[in-house]
């Protein structure tokens, strides 16, 4: 599937918590997305200095209304760019490049699955359940976050009559403590088979384990920084495990966002490990 890139509108914004809420008016990606895919925004405006995109995951998409098909993201301020980006107003324009990347699998079989959202990492994960609803799968949501204010997506879940688990860091929403201190007895207790995932690294690394001790599979989206969002550039690379047992460094934006949790080697992404293919060897010339 080849990503479109359009002049996006953007069609309205609004304060969601520590987050913003932007719908883009971007014709020709709504019908063609997944959920897991994301878009690449370049940001500053046509004068900008800032040339490197920023890539959101989607949080949803229509494919038709008033100005087009929409597509919502979730920005989260983190630089000059996500704050040019949630100052935008209705009628601006942002370039948009999307769909990107590779989905979420959706099992063959109606299963119980646990979705487990980090923050704003939670976005992508609704339209995951609305797929996952619609195979007749049981879903359960667990969303943590640091405090009550970087919650994202609670009343969705209950909107979606979905049971939802709230964690907070500092106990000012649902139970004090991360996403992994009550995800092994719900996986057990709901039988799940499927953990799918997305937020921080340490969080998808911890999800993955989870998942491996009580014999459940496990869909990872990494939140690695991608600089062109097309395979290019190479900034996203992280080490992930093949079919063939072969580690390969592997891009995020093109191979993934999403692995399975047993392919990526969580405690050394960041790094080349010496036994991955085409590494460096250390003291042959």
């Amino acid at each position: 599937m080849s990503p479109t890139q359009v002049r996006g509108k953007v069609v309205a914004t609004r304060r969601v918590g520590a987050y913003h809420h932007l719908t883009i008016a971007a014709p020709g990606i709504p019908e063609r997305t997944r959920p897991g895919n994301f878009v690449a925004l370049a940001v500053g405006g046509p004068q900008t200095s800032m040339l490197l995109r920023r890539a959101f995951s989607i949080y949803r998409v229509s494919e038709q209304g008033p100005t087009g098909g929409t597509v919502e993201i979730v920005v989260g301020v983190h630089g000059k760019g996500t704050e040019w980006l949630v100052g935008c107003r209705p009628g601006d324009v942002v370039d948009v490049v999307g769909p990107l990347g590779k989905p979420f699998a959706l099992p063959q079989e109606p299963v119980s699955c646990v979705l487990v959202g980090g923050g704003y990492g939670s976005a992508p994960l609704f339209m995951l359940a609305e797929g996952l609803l619609a195979r007749g799968c049981r879903v359960q949501f667990v969303l943590g976050a640091a405090t009550e204010a970087r919650l994202f997506g609670a009343l969705d879940a209950k909107r979606m009559g979905c049971p939802v688990t709230v964690t907070t860091e500092d106990g000012s929403a649902g139970v004090r403590g991360r996403v992994t201190d009550v995800l092994p007895e719900l996986v057990r207790r709901t039988s799940s088979e499927v953990l799918y995932a997305c937020g921080p690294m340490g969080m998808l690394r911890a999800v993955s384990d989870v998942a491996t001790a009580e014999g459940a599979h496990s869909q990872c989206a990494v939140e690695e920084a991608m600089a062109c969002g097309i395979g290019v550039c190479m900034t996203c690379v992280l080490p992930v495990i093949g079919a063939d047992g072969v580690t390969r460094m592997s891009r995020s934006c093109v191979d993934g966002p999403v692995f399975r949790g047993t392919q990526v080697r969580w405690s050394e992404v960041g790094t080349v490990p010496a036994d991955t293919l085409g590494a460096p060897k250390v003291g042959v010339r």
